[in-house]
């Protein structure tokens, strides 16, 4: 626990050499995948050696002292193109026919169908070999990349502990003397402050009349005595107050509020939607927003776009930046299977204390803004998650003003308008619609892209969120 007066003295060092700490051990996961880097070889195909090897066994399975043809001979020289023809041959078509075979082999050879066989087969335990290579390597290359992405995120976690600013001292007295106000003692309390205007308490407080007050409420007595801001408590933390003294955690709320509605609809003849999202505060002072649409529809692709939004989720959560997290589900759909099943993803994480707008996406739907002056379009061109191993999200950032709303939107929904441009056709609509409560604007879109067809081709799902500003920033 923190000493009453030597804790303000000493919060400087401490911070200090918290921040080195980590600084350090970022370092260190960065040298680690540095050294993993100096060997990389994934994603190339057969080489020489391979074909080399192949021909030889060839020869010792068929020829035995037969040298008619020199085939093995020629092709080991340095400059044999053949060699490189013979490899490609075999890459493109998955086998090697007589007709790709020298033409001294053709008219000399006596034994053409074994040793075309035996060479097939040798070459194809060399593409296997190669694929469950580059497979580990793939593998090897998904944890350098996590020591990479840690490395980033200690090495941003020091620099807001080394930036933290103690503000202890100049509230202790008033956080006090209103807490005795309500029974409460404080015992110990740490109050920092951030460079996003963000701040953080950690109070060690207990009642002193026998009774029992939710954390919740003393987050309310906080509030009041830092000047009437709106605090929140933690996740995970205690949620009563009770005569034993414990440690709660307590954050200020943001400047702005966020208010979402769904509205989703599967495909005609299916009863599960291959869509799933997610509206969630795992991370204080910022709402995350997930849109993914597997491949196809049904209970198959829900159940790949479910696994997307579920992970992405508990990897924000942990504390992963949402670039970090998306590339690392990639990996982790890309490595899970010989079958592949690519999903969309599309994410929006909204500063609460800043009103900043992240969007990233991996093959999904364009994202619409409605403002004020008009409509925006967020899109970007780019392959779902789960198709090639080094994916960079497409990454969009833009400043959000109070009553903008955010339309999300999977490809069903576009793809079920008419004319070429479906985007524009959206947009134009959008540009028309009423700014109501976000559950009404979901349902009244996706009653708009539904009006167009009989059936429903392909799931549909919509999701619109609304911001605000807090009363006590009016």
């Amino acid at each position: 626990m923190f000493v009453r007066k030597k804790v303000h003295r000493d919060m400087a060092n401490i911070h200090v050499y918290t921040a080195k700490k980590l600084s350090d051990m970022a370092g260190s996961l960065e040298e680690l995948a540095k050294n993993f880097d100096e060997d990389s070889l994934t994603g190339k195909g057969l080489t020489r050696e391979d074909g080399l090897a192949a021909m030889q066994m060839a020869g010792a399975m068929v020829c035995g002292d037969c040298n008619r043809c020199n085939l093995y001979s020629d092709s080991e020289k340095e400059d044999s193109y053949y060699l490189y023809y013979l490899l490609r041959a075999f890459e493109q078509k998955g086998n090697i026919d007589y007709e790709d075979m020298p033409r001294l082999f053709r008219e000399t050879c006596k034994r053409q169908g074994d040793y075309v066989g035996q060479l097939n087969r040798n070459l194809g335990k060399a593409t296997m070999n190669l694929s469950w290579k580059n497979r580990y390597l793939e593998s090897r290359d998904a944890v350098v990349s996590q020591f990479r992405e840690l490395a980033m995120i200690l090495e941003e976690f020091s620099e807001q502990i080394e930036q933290a600013i103690d503000l202890t001292p100049e509230k202790e007295r008033a956080i006090r003397r209103e807490f005795a106000k309500h029974h409460m003692v404080v015992e110990h309390m740490l109050i920092l402050g951030y460079d996003n205007n963000q701040k953080e308490a950690f109070l060690t407080v207990r009642t002193n009349h026998g009774r029992c007050i939710m954390a919740k409420e003393a987050a309310q007595v906080l509030g009041q005595a830092m000047g009437r801001e709106r605090w929140t408590v933690a996740r995970n933390s205690k949620s009563i107050v009770t005569r034993q003294a414990s440690t709660i955690r307590f954050l200020e709320e943001g400047t702005y509020q966020v208010l979402y509605g769904v509205a989703r609809t599967p495909k005609s003849g299916e009863t599960v939607s291959g869509d799933n999202f997610t509206f969630c505060r795992n991370t204080p002072g910022q709402v995350v927003m997930s849109l993914s649409d597997g491949m196809g529809t049904g209970e198959t692709a829900g159940r790949e776009s479910r696994r997307v939004i579920e992970l992405t989720e508990q990897l924000l959560a942990a504390g992963y930046m949402p670039r970090s997290a998306l590339k690392l589900v990639n990996t982790v759909l890309l490595l899970s299977g010989e079958e592949q099943h690519p999903a969309t993803i599309d994410l929006c994480c909204i500063d609460l204390y800043t009103g900043v707008l992240e969007v990233m996406k991996m093959g999904a739907a364009a994202t619409f803004l409605i403002r004020e002056d008009g409509v925006e379009l967020l899109q970007a061109c780019d392959v779902p998650a789960g198709m090639f191993h080094h994916v960079e999200p497409a990454l969009i950032s833009q400043k959000l003003w109070e009553d903008d709303r955010i339309v999300m939107v999977s490809d069903g929904v576009l793809d079920g308008l008419p004319g070429e441009d479906k985007e524009r056709v959206m947009a134009d609509y959008l540009e028309g619609i009423v700014k109501r409560n976000p559950q009404n604007m979901a349902d009244e879109i996706l009653e708009f892209a539904e009006q167009f067809a009989e059936d429903v081709r392909d799931d549909m799902t919509v999701l619109v969120a609304g911001i605000w500003k807090n009363f006590k920033d009016r």
